[in-house]
């Protein structure tokens, strides 16, 4: 029998990456399912609580939309909207266990996440290719990772989530 070019998600795939992300410096830790050149992106992100994603944006050229929209497969995660001040506009807890699985994050809509529990993991898609130089738009106003600026502001924002039922049913 021919061997099919499947790709799967595994609790041993989520395992192995969440291991990788509490190693990595920043906290965090991507596996993709696509190629950079694919059209559609799609990866598990796998976030622990401490992890600082700058304020950012996408936009693209007028042939690609720029939404991006997560799942959360496991454990929770707080997202934080802004204008283009950086003032917060919005917030929303985003949960395996909870009312919101999943959102879509419209293009050109600044926005942060932070890691509610440990091994929280994130399905993401969005539209490729993806391009480092112009994927991300970030906020200058705001630190860049690694700095006790960054920690802080991950503190204040995790501080905006009242922990919950929504944030148990992580793996160990």
């Amino acid at each position: 029998m021919e061997s099919l070019p499947i790709k799967r998600l595994t609790q041993e795939l989520l395992e192995k990456v969440a291991e990788q992300s509490s190693k990595n410096h920043r906290q965090r830790q991507n596996y993709n399912f696509h190629h950079h050149s694919e059209k559609v992106e799609r990866f598990v992100n796998v976030l622990q609580p401490g992890t600082y994603v700058r304020p950012h944006r996408h936009i693209r050229p007028p042939e690609i939309n720029g939404f991006e929209f997560f799942l959360v497969i496991q454990g929770a995660m707080g997202l934080i909207f802004m204008d283009e001040t950086g003032q917060i506009i919005h917030q929303e807890l985003v949960s395996a266990n909870g009312s919101t699985l999943g959102i879509e994050v419209p293009e050109g809509t600044y926005h942060t996440a932070v890691a509610l529990a440990p091994n929280t993991v994130t399905l993401e898609v969005k539209e490729g290719p993806y391009d480092p130089n112009t994927d991300k738009e970030f906020m200058e106003i705001f630190p860049v990772e690694g700095t006790p600026e960054s920690k802080r502001l991950v503190e204040t924002w995790q501080s905006y989530f009242v922990p919950s039922r929504e944030v148990s049913g992580v793996m160990n």
